[in-house]
């Protein structure tokens, strides 16, 4: 079975779930990180979630595995401009991990500048981000990678596009993957500039309750025994789940957000004093994406409490001399008077 965990047997940690889910309906968002201790699951539900996501159709023989329905690459597009009639085919998304040590050419690639000035021909070595391309891509530990590797990640996240360009010579492709960064904040934090281009954040930490951790001692001891088995009791959920995300992202475009949804949500945001306005736009993007998979015309106040939960804790200035909990207080204590 791929020794995958199953994501619906995967136990708490809903709004972690939900951040993943809504990536999925709406990769727009910006990708999601995860905050919290070593040990709390964070990678495991990384590679469950992209168990559960739909496959992909993209352009047989393309390296960079060009998505139907989005732009081409320079290689695909010259199939075509010789006339060739490009055929898709189906592969399963992958989670594509990005090496703590990776430089900037390991990531996005690199061009032959002797070929290009010798022969005319741009020689493309792929990088990471174009591997990524569909996919999910998986950084460990973002909090310890080069500030300028992990602009550039972002930068692409958001474009959609990598541009390599070396000595007046360019290549471009598609890069469209799901971004996901997991960070432990005792080994240090990112810069905030950094921090906010992720579009959600969530704050992992160990269950308390006592029921909840025997069942998650269970199910992974089940799991270790006979994975085949135990994906058997999952497998009919994890396939429900699936056709629930195909279908929100046919529903997204069709999910209305009235005028007094998107007042509420200015408002909170102000009243909070993020700086900047994604803020405001993560918010109701992932608001509509709850909306979908819930298979409801406009968000609710729950699509609207976990889409606050999810966009802004990360984006509250805080004073560096009080405890992390002021800012989700204050969060807390805003949202109940706009009752979500």
């Amino acid at each position: 079975m791929g020794g995958y965990f199953p994501f619906s047997a995967l136990v708490g940690q809903d709004l972690l779930k939900k951040g993943l889910l809504v990536n999925a309906v709406d990769p727009s968002i910006g990708g999601v990180l995860l905050r919290g201790e070593k040990g709390t699951g964070k990678t495991t539900a990384v590679r469950s979630f992209a168990a559960v996501l739909p496959p992909k159709e993209v352009v047989s023989g393309c390296r960079f595995g060009c998505v139907k329905g989005t732009p081409l690459c320079d290689e695909c597009r010259a199939r075509e401009a010789s006339g060739e009639r490009l055929a898709h085919e189906e592969r399963p998304v992958e989670v594509v991990d990005l090496p703590l040590n990776a430089s900037e050419d390991r990531v996005v690639g690199s061009l032959d500048l002797e070929a290009a000035l010798r022969e005319g021909s741009r020689k493309f070595e792929m990088g990471v981000l174009g591997k990524a391309n569909g996919n999910v891509l998986y950084i460990d530990e973002v909090n310890l990678l080069d500030d300028h590797v992990v602009d550039v990640l972002l930068d692409v996240a958001v474009s959609g596009v990598n541009v390599v360009m070396r000595e007046g010579v360019s290549y471009r492709h598609p890069s469209r993957f799901l971004l996901v960064g997991t960070m432990n904040p005792e080994e240090g934090e990112l810069r905030p500039q950094l921090l906010d281009r992720f579009g959600l954040c969530v704050e992992i930490s160990g269950e308390r309750n006592v029921e909840s951790r025997k069942a998650i001692v269970e199910r992974v001891l089940l799991f270790e025994k006979d994975d085949d088995a135990f994906h058997g009791m999952w497998d009919r959920e994890d396939r429900e789940l699936r056709a629930r995300l195909v279908a929100a992202r046919e529903t997204l475009p069709r999910v209305d957000v009235p005028g007094s949804i998107l007042e509420s949500v200015v408002a909170v945001v102000v009243e909070l004093g993020v700086a900047g306005h994604r803020g405001d736009i993560t918010v109701l993007k992932a608001a509509k994406a709850l909306a979908a998979i819930k298979g409801i015309p406009s968000p609710d106040e729950e699509c609207l409490s976990d889409a606050f939960r999810l966009a802004l804790p990360h984006r509250l200035k805080e004073d560096p001399f009080e405890e992390t909990a002021t800012g989700r207080r204050r969060l807390e204590g805003v949202l109940s008077r706009f009752g979500a």
